[in-house]
């Protein structure tokens, strides 16, 4: 069954919103969760991984984050950051946001 819009969320099944409905196990013939996983080199030249939700994504660039991110040496200060500019930017979905910093 194909998502439907209760005021402006899409909900599955016109019950919970898609996000929660992942882990309802009476939704779950309903949905497809397969995982985007990807495998990536750290070497010395990575100083920065930004793990967030679509709240921050759906209004900055992948560079605009990291740019920013990297100027801030305190991981947690720059994911505090990053939210706040999400916010700033009218971001209109949850957001959640881990900087992890690596030490070269």
């Amino acid at each position: 069954m194909y998502p439907a819009f209760s005021g402006d969320v899409p909900r599955v099944n016109g019950q919970l919103a898609v996000s929660r409905a992942f882990g309802d196990k009476s939704l779950k013939s309903h949905l497809r969760s397969d995982p985007d996983v990807r495998e990536s080199s750290i070497d010395n030249s990575t100083d920065v991984l930004i793990l967030a939700s679509d709240g921050l994504w759906k209004v900055m660039s992948n560079q605009d984050a990291v740019d920013m991110a990297r100027k801030i040496k305190d991981p947690h200060k720059a994911a505090k950051q990053l939210t706040t500019e999400a916010l700033k930017r009218d971001s209109k979905d949850d957001i959640s946001c881990v900087v992890v910093r690596f030490r070269g």
